[in-house]
Order: structure tokens, then C-alpha cells, then sequence
């Protein structure tokens, strides 16, 4: 057992992911390595079509290498069949959207007790965890509101809530800010860097350096390939934003 905790979360090796498409081979990921520690906070931060959906949905168990290993406490990933994923990804990673994707006819509490129905666990037991979760994300007197009754910030912490209710070692976050303006994007944040203290280990998809800022490891994809830079490093930030089309242009704010 102290083998397996003292293990990484993940171990990705010389991933490659390609498509071929009339014929031609495009690839999308290349011999990309990354190692994630238990309790770390890793941003990984890329513009559009830099690959960073990519190797999230395989960090996910959502989609598979086309070469290379990836190990997920300890199990490789690479090669298990579409119902083993599913069971990974239902006991090891809690999701956290950008959309909330959250169902409108149900409660805040039934929302998180959805992740925990696919584990076929007792409704008492299920209620008892939802609404632990929510009380964690400062929801517990929300339980019984719709997503029509809520702002956006307090959606997203409900879909923070249902992916802490099943208790995952690793929170995954696609940009859990995009959606939400500066201020309640502030609180979503502030809410992560708890969680982090807490122990808990995030992987944060983001497109935004600023936001990246938040992590206490980054890591930057662009076409495909993966490096890393330390967190304390500001210098290349303004490059990083140079270098991304018109759309891109709020990556860095200046105080």
C-alpha cells in the first residue's frame, strides 16, 4: 500500500496521439511525458489547436494514446477496453466543466448525487455525500435550488461539489473560469487553492497564463509538445501572449 501512495498520480510516456484522414497521418500530440504527484496543482496552458483537449481527454480516460504508456495510480491505461475507462474515470477523476453541465430539473443536491448513482451507491449514502460536498463548497443552503435559481458562480461550485462527492484522487478542470466573469472567476479560484491546501490533487486546463499563475507547477503545450517551466517564472509570460492570435489578447493583464 505505502508503494502505491508513494507512487505518482500520473505517468505519461512519450505519449502520441495521431488521426489519419484521407489517408495522411495528423498528429496531435507528440512524445509528450508528464508526471503528476499526489496533492500537486499543475496547470497545463495552451492557445486553441495547441493539443491541450487533447491529452486533457486522455489524462481523463475519455480517449486513448495512440502510443506511448500512461499509468493512473499505478495502472496502465493504454490498451484497457471502453468499460474499464469508464470504471476508471467513475473512481478516480472528478470533472469539473466550463458549461456546469448541470440538469435543470434537478436540485443542487440531486445534480451531485448523480457520479455517485453510476456507483451504485444507497440513497442514504449517496444524500450523505452530496450534501457534504456542497457544504464543503459553502452550498449548504442551496441543496434544494434548481440551476435556474442559481448565478453562474454557484452552478460551477455545484459541479465542483459533484466532482468532489465521489471522492476522486484527482480533480480535473477544464476551464472551470471561462464561463464566469472576473470577480466570481476570482472565488472559483480561491475556492481550488483551498481544496489544493487541502491535499487535494488538480489538473487545470486553461488557455490563460493568469489564471495558470494559480497552480504550483505549469506546464505549457503549443503544437503538440509539452514543456515546463516553474511557476516563480514571469519572464516568458508576455511572449506566451505575443505569440497568440487577436483573440487571444486578454492572456496577460497588466496590474
Amino acid at each position: 500500500m505505502s508503494s502505491t501512495l508513494n507512487a505518482p498520480l500520473i505517468e505519461m510516456n512519450k505519449i502520441t496521439k495521431f488521426y489519419t484522414m484521407a489517408r495522411e497521418k495528423m498528429t496531435v500530440l507528440h512524445e509528450v511525458s508528464l508526471t503528476v504527484a499526489r496533492g500537486d496543482f499543475l496547470a497545463i496552458v495552451g492557445p486553441s489547436g495547441s493539443g491541450k483537449s487533447t491529452l486533457m481527454n486522455i489524462i481523463g480516460c475519455l480517449d486513448l494514446p495512440s502510443e506511448g504508456s500512461y499509468r493512473l495510480e499505478g495502472l496502465e491505461v493504454t490498451g484497457q477496453s471502453d468499460n474499464k475507462l469508464t470504471e476508471i474515470r467513475n473512481k478516480k477523476i472528478g470533472f469539473i466543466f466550463q458549461g456546469y453541465h448541470l440538469l435543470p430539473k434537478l436540485t443542487a443536491l440531486e445534480n451531485c448525487e448523480l457520479p455517485l448513482i453510476y456507483r451504485g451507491l444507497p440513497g442514504k449514502e449517496r444524500r450523505m455525500r452530496a450534501m457534504e460536498a456542497l457544504d464543503r463548497v459553502g452550498l449548504g443552503d442551496r441543496i434544494n435550488h434548481r440551476q435556474n435559481e442559481l448565478s453562474g458562480g454557484q452552478q460551477q461550485r455545484v459541479g465542483i461539489a459533484r466532482a468532489l462527492a465521489t471522492n476522486p484522487p484527482i480533480l480535473l478542470a477544464d476551464e472551470p473560469t471561462g464561463a464566469l466573469d472576473s470577480k466570481t472567476g476570482m472565488e472559483v479560484l480561491n475556492m481550488m487553492d483551498e481544496l489544493h491546501r487541502a491535499g487535494q490533487t488538480i489538473v487545470l486546463i486553461t488557455h490563460d497564463m493568469e489564471v495558470a499563475k494559480r497552480a504550483s507547477r505549469t506546464v505549457i503545450i503549443r503544437d503538440g509538445v509539452l514543456t515546463e517551466r516553474e511557476q516563480e517564472r514571469r519572464d516568458s509570460d508576455e511572449a506566451y501572449a505575443r505569440s497568440q492570435d487577436g483573440s487571444q489578447e486578454c492572456l496577460i493583464q497588466q496590474a
